[in-house]
């Protein structure tokens, strides 16, 4: 089956701009020119534009709550979120609420927010056959910018298949369609960074997996042009790479940031509902409180005749392999079927602080 022209030319291009896998040569710790293996504190008043990538995890949040601690100027910053579902009208992939979670997120801190998406999200991009991939579109202060494909230069390709488990961004096509491709073009799109200096950040953590184990804290980012003739300077951080979880979890305490709903539904990540990482009790909690979710993964699943799963069966009969989560947690339940987010970002009085079900779970439900 042919993949599009974005697997075998834009995303392998890619991949090695941004070398995602960050693998340091030499032992830990040591930098190469303008790469710092390690580099928690940094020089924030150096830069004109601060870009946080937030999804609406502990993980951006915890990078915003830095940011603040390390007395960041809070008028340069800004969320970005991609939204994985589009605004065309699919609800396939990510949890009902989290595009309005991330609205009140940005509100709860007097922060702008802008969203950006793939037209179509993930459903349409899977959907793809004999055809171009849709446009970007991206929300900038000046308003909405729809991004179209360069047809001349792309041939129409066919997927028909979930994003594959896997650390290749080939392979695992949604990270890098729908969040670092929208992301590129974001950057390279918007003259208002023309000039000066960006520093984009991201909240991957070492802990997480082998992958991120080798992640350059700090780095050019590929859509980095200072010495070109728009003279844009974009340097990539992350400012919680090193950091374990409990010390993810003590700063949103201390904070007062209540966790977000999927770590109170037993969650240990929060991405997608039905990522394609998902371990066999996610797949059983789906199908047991989200069954119409499931359903719909698996009728993809056979429409397809291939499986997210290498074991070559689909999500339901992964699910009745294992034993779902109790969800104790009613109100977080609640909200989890609900597109408007109702709940407070903040511990209140009726809302204590309280650390979430999944916390230090190992079940997989995130990609790595």
């Amino acid at each position: 089956m042919s993949h599009s022209f974005d697997d075998q030319v834009v995303v392998p291009n890619l991949m090695r701009q941004l070398d995602m896998l960050g693998t340091a040569q030499g032992e830990s710790g040591v930098s190469q020119t303008g790469r710092y293996f390690d580099a928690p504190d940094i020089d924030l008043s150096v830069y004109d534009n601060i870009v946080l990538c937030m999804s609406g995890g502990k993980d951006g949040i915890a990078s915003l709550l830095q940011l603040i601690e390390m007395g960041v100027d809070m008028s340069k910053v800004e969320l970005w979120h991609h939204d994985v579902d589009g605004r065309e009208g699919s609800t396939l992939m990510d949890w009902a609420f989290m595009a309005d979670y991330n609205r009140k997120l940005a509100k709860a801190f007097d922060l702008p927010l802008y969203f950006s998406w793939l037209e179509g999200g993930l459903e349409g991009e899977m959907l793809k056959e004999n055809s171009y991939s849709r446009p970007h579109h991206i929300e900038t202060p000046d308003g909405l910018m729809v991004l179209e494909r360069d047809t001349k230069r792309a041939k129409p390709g066919t997927r028909l298949r979930f994003p594959q488990v896997s650390a290749s961004l080939q392979t695992r096509w949604c990270s890098s369609s729908n969040k670092i491709d929208v992301g590129r073009r974001a950057l390279n799109n918007q003259p208002r960074f023309n000039g000066k200096k960006v520093l984009f950040i991201t909240g991957e953590r070492r802990e997480e997996s082998s992958n991120r184990a080798r992640y350059f804290q700090l780095e050019k980012h590929a859509c980095d042009a200072r010495h070109g003739r728009k003279a844009r300077h974009i340097d990539a951080w992350r400012p919680v790479l090193g950091w374990d979880e409990a010390r993810v979890w003590d700063i949103l305490k201390r904070f007062g940031v209540l966790a977000p709903v999927p770590y109170r539904l037993n969650w240990n990540r929060s991405s997608c509902m039905t990522c394609v990482f998902n371990g066999p009790r996610v797949w059983a909690t789906i199908a047991e409180y989200f069954p119409d979710r499931a359903r719909r993964i698996a009728e993809y699943e056979n429409q397809f005749g291939t499986t997210i799963s290498r074991d070559r069966i689909n999500v339901l009969q992964i699910a009745d392999r294992a034993r779902p989560f109790e969800i104790t947690d009613k109100v977080a339940l609640e909200q989890a079927t609900k597109r408007d987010y109702t709940l407070p970002v903040f511990a209140t009085a009726d809302h204590p602080w309280t650390m979430p079900a999944g916390a230090f779970g190992k079940e997989g439900c995130g990609a790595s």
